[in-house]
C-alpha cells in the first residue's frame, strides 16, 4: 500500500497543524483568563471591513475568521474529498467501505446520545456538535505515537475524518442555516452552475474559478446558508482532470496545505477558544448539553465506530485493514472523539446564548483532551516495538 504524494503532504501538514493547534488553544485560554482578559475577547468582536457601492461588508474579526478564513479550510477539505473519491482510498469500494461505515457510526451515535439528553430543551439544536472529528488534532495526536503506527491505521483515521467532515458539512447545510433569502441563494447556485460549465468546457485557468468563488461566497453569506459551504462547492467545480501535478485541483490543494495548516486553523483556534473559565466545572458537567457533548464524543464516537465496523466485517461488507488490530482500531475510534475545530464551529451555529456557547466550548475542550490522551495511550500500548515500519517511513521523509 503506497500513499500518494498529496496524501502524504495532507497527513504531514495536518499532524503538524494539530500540534500548533494545541499551543494556540493553550495560549488563547491563558490570554483570556490571566493576562489580557476581556480585552482579548473584545478584540475578536471588533468590526472590520469595507464598503463598495451598495455592498457593505463590515463584520466582526471573529466573523471574518469563521465565515471567511474557514471557507478556505472547507475548500481544502473539499479538494481532499474529491481527490479521495477519484484516485484515493475512497475510489475503491473495497477500501472505502470500512471508513465509510465507521464514519456513519461515529456520527450517528453521538448525535443520538445528545438528542436523548436534550430533546425538547433549548439546547436540542446542539446535536451536531459531537458528530465531527478534528482532522488536525486527531492526526497530530496519532503522529505522537511514533513511526511504528501502521500506515493502514493512518489511512483509516484520515479517511474516516474526511468522511466525517463531509457529513458535518451536510449537517451544517441542512440544519444550521438562517432565514433563507432565495434571491441570493439562487444567485450563488447560478454561479456554481456557471463554474461547473467552465469545468465541462475544460477551462483549466484557476483565476475564473477563484473569482467566481469569491462572488459565490458573498451571495451565500447573504443568503442565510452558511458561507463556508462555498468552499466545498468551489472544490467540486475546479477541474480534477487526471489528478496529476498539472491538474488545477492538484495545484490548488498543494498551495493550500500549509497556509490552512499553519495560518487558518491556528487563527480559528485563537479566535474561538478564548474561553473564560469563570464558571464552576460542576455547573458545566451538570448541564445536559455538556453531558451530551462529552458522552457523545467520549462514548458515542468510539462505540458507534467499533459497532458498525464489527457489523460490516461480520456481514463481509468490509474487512479489517492489514496490520491493524481491533485494539488499534478502538484507539483510532477514541481519537475520532477529538471534535475540537468542527465541534466549536457547529457550536457557534447552533447557539446564540453566550452561556450555552461557553459551556459547550468547555465540554468540547474537556472531551477532546480525554479522547486525545485515551486514544494515544491505547495506540501506543498496542503498537508493537517490532511492528513493520517500511510503509510508515514514507510519511516522514
Amino acid at each position: 500500500m503506497k500513499p500518494t504524494q498529496l496524501f502524504k503532504e495532507f497527513f504531514n501538514s495536518e499532524k503538524s497543524s494539530g500540534i500548533l493547534l494545541i499551543l494556540c488553544t493553550i495560549a488563547s485560554i491563558v490570554l483570556a483568563n490571566y493576562f489580557i482578559g476581556a480585552d482579548y475577547i473584545e478584540f475578536w468582536h471588533r468590526k472590520a471591513g469595507f464598503s463598495f457601492g451598495s455592498i457593505d461588508l463590515h463584520l466582526s474579526i471573529e466573523h471574518w475568521v469563521n465565515d471567511g478564513l474557514m471557507t478556505v479550510f472547507f475548500l481544502l477539505i473539499g479538494l481532499e474529498i474529491e481527490r479521495e473519491l477519484y484516485v484515493g482510498e475512497l475510489s475503491s469500494l473495497k477500501n472505502a467501505a470500512l471508513p465509510i461505515v465507521a464514519a456513519i457510526g461515529g456520527m450517528a451515535a453521538p448525535a443520538f446520545i445528545h438528542f436523548l439528553l436534550n430533546n425538547g430543551s433549548a439546547t436540542e439544536n446542539g446535536f451536531g456538535i459531537p458528530m465531527a472529528t478534528d482532522i488536525a488534532f486527531a492526526l497530530g495526536v496519532l503522529s505522537l505515537a511514533g513511526k511504528r503506527v501502521p500506515l493502514s491505521l493512518k489511512i483509516f483515521l484520515t479517511a474516516l475524518a474526511i468522511i466525517d467532515d463531509l457529513g458535518a458539512i451536510m449537517i451544517i447545510a441542512l440544519f444550521y442555516t438562517g432565514g433563507l433569502k432565495m434571491v441570493y441563494l439562487l444567485a450563488a447556485l447560478g454561479i456554481f452552475a456557471l463554474l461547473l460549465l467552465l469545468n465541462r468546457l475544460k477551462v483549466h485557468n484557476l483565476l475564473p474559478y477563484l473569482f467566481g468563488g469569491l462572488i459565490m461566497w458573498y451571495c451565500m453569506l447573504q443568503s442565510g446558508v452558511h458561507a463556508t459551504i462555498t468552499g466545498v462547492l468551489l472544490a467540486f467545480a475546479i477541474p480534477f482532470g487526471d489528478g496529476g501535478k498539472k491538474s488545477p485541483s492538484y495545484i490548488l490543494q498543494h498551495l493550500l496545505h500549509y497556509p490552512v495548516a499553519f495560518i487558518v486553523i491556528p487563527v480559528f483556534a485563537l479566535a474561538n477558544t478564548g474561553i473564560l473559565m469563570n464558571v464552576p466545572l460542576w455547573d458545566v458537567l451538570g448541564n445536559n448539553n455538556s453531558l451530551g457533548i462529552i458522552a457523545g464524543l467520549i462514548i458515542g464516537k468510539p462505540a458507534g465506530i467499533l459497532l458498525l465496523c464489527m457489523l460490516a466485517i461480520k456481514l463481509k461488507l468490509a474487512k479489517l485493514p492489514e496490520g491493524i488490530s481491533w485494539a488499534q482500531l478502538a484507539g483510532a475510534g477514541i481519537l475520532a472523539g477529538i471534535g475540537f475545530t468542527m465541534s466549536v464551529f457547529i457550536t457557534l451555529l447552533a447557539f446564540s446564548d453566550p452561556l450555552s456557547i461557553q459551556y459547550s466550548k468547555i465540554a468540547i475542550l474537556l472531551s477532546s483532551l480525554l479522547a486525545g490522551v485515551g486514544g494515544y495511550l491505547i495506540i501506543k500500548m498496542t503498537t508493537s516495538a517490532n511492528q513493520r515500519v517500511s510503509d510508515t517511513d514514507e510519511f516522514d521523509d
